[in-house]
């Protein structure tokens, strides 16, 4: 594990190596988001979780790696995106492309920032255990298949609950419905690309989705730094820091962490431990570090706590409240089929119990009215009918698969479903628009600065 001088000592860097993005920041301040103190007001925490935030937040360094994390880029994607003024973003997603599938070598001039970037990828650390990588791309494919499509809208929204970490997405254009589905399909392509076989491999299709969003999250920073002068480090720290990125990856590992400790388990199980390998290696592709990425039960819990305490709580309806309804509302399927809109409407009502009940905890607090998503009278039911379908459908497939006859059959059916949800997914695109940032900083900034008053 990387120590803490030296984690320090990176990110003071990126001043002085990338100072077309980084030049404005100064990173020797404690940025309001970041809530270190045990009396701070962190994210909403169950009893036991705040617990065990006071437990680690009671460790110094542990504090201190929370901190530099919040002001920690993604330097190697960074500075490939830094290079946006002299090539424009189109020509380098182009060679970045290339690069993924033929190779960087044969990337004509390819620039050494795109050189550093594809190598890094290549550079599997020996941390990350690659004999079980195709294993737990398997064992993700039944919930991707089944339960995936029914969860990822109301998992998407969850990222949008904090003011602070949400901002990044509402300067990129997702506070329109039209915007909100390609940002959910982009997501739910990369998840779902990812646990077909070989394609975490070097020249797989899910090597290059990770390179692509690596991209994309250095593209935001870059745009949101460099082209919108009102963007407030001293308030939300640097846009996208990697410690961001960790909830959407690691959530299913976490969740699998949280229900064994609860039941009192601490090793894996072989499934479980490839299923762990699986995203842990996903999540390095996306450039998270060993610290974020934790190997036991007990340590993903820990890793996911010392986040959601550190993360001050704050809630802007204008910007929370505003990515939250555009997502829900949004027309998920590729067509306005029949089948279609009853998919729609189901996954949509689907999607706002799971949101409730998973994230919002019981919501004490009126936030889901708030947003527009308290529940109705006939969603709960709903909720019940379809979730027995379709985690009954999940758990007989588990069964299947755990027949040795049966396996590689089940297993061929579960890629051919993935399949279909890839081509309804749609081809992601990866980008972000510099024209669009200027205005929405603005009156992103206006609007919180009247919240305030």
């Amino acid at each position: 594990m990387e120590s803490l001088e030296a984690l320090q000592a990176r990110v003071f860097a990126q001043r002085d190596k990338l100072p077309a993005m980084y030049g404005g920041v100064d990173f020797s301040i404690t940025p309001e988001r970041f809530a270190g103190g045990l009396d701070d007001n962190c994210m909403q925490l169950n009893e036991g979780d705040r617990e065990a935030r006071k437990r680690l937040l009671s460790n110094p360094e542990t504090v201190a790696r929370a901190r530099a994390y919040t002001m920690l880029g993604d330097a190697t994607a960074d500075a490939y995106a830094a290079l946006m003024p002299q090539y424009g973003f189109r020509p380098l997603v182009a060679m970045l492309t290339e690069a993924c599938d033929k190779g960087v070598e044969n990337v004509k001039d390819a620039p050494p920032e795109l050189v550093a970037f594809i190598r890094e990828m290549e550079a599997t650390p020996d941390w990350i255990d690659m004999s079980l990588i195709e294993e737990g791309a398997r064992v993700s494919r039944n919930p991707t298949a089944n339960l995936a499509p029914f969860v990822v809208r109301g998992a998407f929204v969850a990222t949008f609950l904090n003011k602070y970490s949400a901002l990044p997405m509402a300067l990129t254009g997702t506070l329109s419905h039209e915007t909100a589905v390609r940002r959910i399909k982009e997501t739910a392509s990369f998840f779902t690309t990812t646990s077909l076989p070989g394609a975490l491999n070097r020249f797989g299709t899910g090597f290059k989705a990770a390179a692509m969003v690596r991209l994309m999250h250095s593209m935001v920073r870059f745009n949101v730094l460099r082209s919108s002068r009102s963007w407030d480090v001293q308030t939300f720290g640097i846009p996208v820091p990697q410690v961001d990125q960790m909830p959407a990856g690691t959530i299913a590992v976490f969740l699998l962490a949280f229900k064994m400790i609860r039941e009192g388990r601490t090793e894996f199980t072989p499934a479980e431990r490839a299923f762990v390998e699986f995203n842990r290696y996903r999540c390095w592709l996306l450039g998270l570090p060993e610290d974020l990425l934790p190997t036991t039960p007990q340590g993903i819990y820990d890793a996911m706590v010392v986040y959601s305490g550190t993360l001050r709580d704050g809630y802007d309806d204008a910007t929370c409240g505003a990515l939250v309804r555009a997502t829900m509302a949004a027309y998920f399927p590729s067509d306005r089929s029949l089948k279609s809109r009853v998919f729609n409407a189901l996954e949509r009502i689907f999607a706002r119990v799971y949101f409730n009940r998973a994230f919002l905890r019981g919501d004490k607090t009126g936030k889901a009215k708030l947003m527009g998503v308290e529940l109705r009278p006939y969603d709960l039911p709903v909720f019940i009918a379809l979730g027995l379908f379709v985690f009954g459908r999940e758990k007989l497939y588990s069964l299947a698969l755990a027949i040795p006859a049966l396996r590689d059959a089940v297993d061929r059916r579960l890629i051919a479903r993935i399949d279909r949800l890839l081509i309804e997914y749609g081809h992601a695109e990866y980008t972000t628009d510099a024209a669009k940032y200027a205005d929405r900083t603005v009156a992103a900034h206006a609007h919180g600065r009247a919240n305030a008053a």
